[in-house]
């Protein structure tokens, strides 16, 4: 499965091709980087949304999940470090590159900044590499992001569910040997598409989504620092002033959150 996804993934960096051909002003983004609107509430509500999207829950949930499913040792954690990094170091250069070419080419031609769906991006977009070739490289990429979130989520709530229950929870077992699981998979990939059907406005239930996730940020690093505190091997748990760094820039980005959320609610 996780072959299947690095397969699909890949079509994301066609983003990177998108990002240098807009040809951004780096003095312009090195000015709108400090130039921040912290009082526009729904500046901070889309800042709530990027949290919860870059420390997403359900990929704690996965990653944990996968790694049990691994059957991963000790001996393995420094390759899973490293595997961890890269990918989210490379995960957040994508997101990156689309935020960068989108809004370059938007402020280059003029167009309205209210984007209301990916459509409209893939349009902004196809400029710069050609109307055909720009909208195969736009949309590559997002079925290569769309398709490997769909993945990890719904097997996240999948190995979750099993783990709660107790229920055969591996990709290892046919469906009918792990009923339970698979069935929970399948329904939330038909209730998640059933969703995505019916809600006229998709941006809206992006944002939505990501902001709810920043909500739940709280539990989900609290619970992660405590098991890392309490039941890792004694030599790998965080402590003296590594854990407490951790804990500040954990609690920050909360904070950060949590006010951007409920500001843009009010």
């Amino acid at each position: 499965m996780e072959r299947i996804a690095i397969v699909i993934g890949l079509f994301e960096l066609a983003f990177f091709a998108v990002a240098w051909a807009a040809q951004p002003s780096l003095e312009t983004l090195a000015k709108d980087a400090v130039d921040l609107p912290l009082g526009n509430r729904e500046f901070l509500f889309l800042v709530a949304a990027v949290i919860g999207a870059v420390f997403n829950p359900w990929m704690i949930f996965y990653q944990q999940s996968a790694t049990a499913n691994k059957r991963l040792q000790p001996d393995d954690l420094e390759a899973a470090r490293w595997d961890t990094a890269v990918g989210a170091v490379l995960t957040q250069c994508l997101t990156g590159a689309v935020l960068i070419a989108a809004a370059a080419t938007l402020a280059s031609s003029g167009a309205s900044a209210n984007i209301g769906s990916v459509g409209d991006i893939s349009v902004a977009l196809s400029p710069l590499l050609g109307e055909d070739v720009g909208l195969l490289f736009f949309s590559a990429g997002v079925l290569g992001a769309s398709l490997v979130a769909a993945i990890v989520s719904s097997l996240a709530l999948a190995w979750g569910g099993g783990e709660v229950s107790g229920y055969r929870r591996s990709l290892e077992f046919r469906p009918f040997e792990a009923k339970w699981f698979y069935g929970v998979y399948t329904a939330c990939v038909v209730g998640a598409a059933a969703l995505v059907w019916f809600v006229p406005d998709l941006v809206w239930l992006n944002i939505a989504a990501q902001v709810l996730n920043a909500f739940l940020l709280p539990l989900v690093i609290g619970f992660l620092l405590a098991l890392a505190v309490k039941t890792l091997p004694e030599p790998m748990r965080p402590r003296g002033f590594y854990l407490w760094i951790l804990i500040g820039i954990c609690a920050g980005v909360i904070a950060l959150g949590l006010y951007g959320g409920v500001s843009g609610l009010l």
